[in-house]
């Protein structure tokens, strides 16, 4: 092995053994088998044979389509299939026009890393998710962090800043399950002039008549000037779009490189985005169940856990306070034990003293599963104090 090679591996594993030394290192693995109390699949599209049968007929339907894009959009990848496909997706989120990414951390990251330029200012919640957090980064505009939901210090920040503002926010948190108060926020972002940007990825296929996501429940759609809905969480299939007016699609198409550099979504991908926003429109059933089962499992928790310390989450992702990466891990391995898949966040993706339990209510979950995961909960905490003492 060369010297350089044998220094670099030495260099690496001295990383990965600091890492591991602080009870930080990650690994990969399997959940086969386990109960899903851990997936972003809120409505259970992604197990749903009706959404997989769709796309299997749409697939035959088109046949005579390429298996891969062969390029990006701007060479050989754009294709009718991907006009028509956005042009619905902007009128199921009740918008101007839509850009379809591969990723909602690529359409998060090319959004605002070149909205925003040298001279305007960025406003963002200090717990966006890591995607904005990297796109802003890659800004040239002057970058601030506001308090989590804190409309008043968001005020004070924008009566010190120049130039055009840009507000960014999720509608549903991702660690904390929490909703951002966007009517409050599209009213500061009008009084002040500043543009209100909003990830819903987590929004996306929960809230809404049809899943249209959280600014369109509240009729925010046109005080917006851009969204990102993401489709591999609710909708369970890929890819991400970013929704607004149409100057902001031409603005994107030259301007965010996420999107110019890459290989473009393949046409069956193109084609399982459709099928699953025609099923969510369909759907009558699944989302209700889910709210259904979400209140469910905040009334017996309240009832057995009742000095457990919980996130202010109203979203299905419910987060379970537990303090130190040793505890939360201890904690979701007495749940994996009996075969549900509950899986522990740890420091530093959360802030060290806020390890957490990050629990996602599903439509499909029953209730029994749900009295089964609080009984665990119960009884784990019970033993985890009693260790302590």
């Amino acid at each position: 092995m060369p010297i350089v090679t044998r220094l670099v591996d030495h260099l690496l594993s001295e990383r990965l053994d600091t890492y591991r030394q602080n009870g930080l290192l990650r690994q990969l693995r399997t959940s086969d088998g386990l109960i899903d109390f851990c997936s972003n699949d809120y409505l259970g599209f992604a197990r749903s044979s009706a959404l997989k049968a769709a796309i299997q007929q749409a697939d035959v339907e088109h046949a005579n389509a390429r298996s891969g894009a062969t390029g990006s959009r701007l060479l050989a990848g754009q294709t009718t299939l991907a006009d028509e496909v956005e042009k619905e997706l902007a009128a199921f989120y009740q918008t101007d026009a839509a850009l379809v990414f591969n990723s909602g951390y690529d359409a998060n990251l090319g959004l605002l890393a070149c909205l925003p330029k040298a001279g305007d200012t960025l406003l963002t919640d200090e717990l966006i998710h890591a995607s904005m957090i990297d796109g802003a980064r890659l800004s040239y505009a002057t970058r601030r962090r506001f308090r989590h939901n804190d409309l008043t210090d968001l005020e004070t920040q924008l009566q010190q800043v120049t130039g055009q503002v840009f507000v960014a926010v999720e509608s549903v948190y991702s660690m904390d399950g929490d909703l951002a108060p966007l009517l409050d926020l599209a009213d500061l972002c009008d009084r002040y002039g500043a543009a209100l940007l909003v990830d819903e990825a987590h929004a996306t296929g929960v809230y809404g008549e049809h899943g249209e996501g959280l600014v369109v429940a509240l009729g925010l759609q046109k005080r917006v000037l851009a969204r990102v809905h993401t489709f591999g969480k609710g909708l369970g299939v890929h890819g991400a779009v970013v929704v607004g007016p149409a100057v902001l699609r031409d603005y994107l198409i030259n301007f965010a490189r996420p999107f110019i550099y890459t290989t473009a979504l393949p046409p069956h991908s193109f084609l399982a985005i459709r099928c699953a926003h025609q099923l969510v429109t369909a759907q009558s059933k699944s989302r209700p169940q889910l709210h259904d089962r979400l209140n469910y499992f905040r009334q017996k928790a309240g009832e057995l856990l009742p000095g457990a310390s919980w996130t202010d989450s109203q979203s299905p992702i419910q987060c379970l306070i537990t303090p130190g990466n040793e505890q939360a891990r201890y904690v979701a391995n007495q749940a994996q034990r009996i075969g549900l898949d509950v899986r522990a966040i740890l420091s530093p993706t959360v802030p060290a003293g806020q390890e957490r339990l990050r629990l996602c209510i599903h439509a499909f979950n029953s209730t029994a599963e749900i009295d089964q995961l609080l009984a665990v909960l119960q009884q784990a905490l019970f033993n985890e104090i009693s260790l302590r003492e």
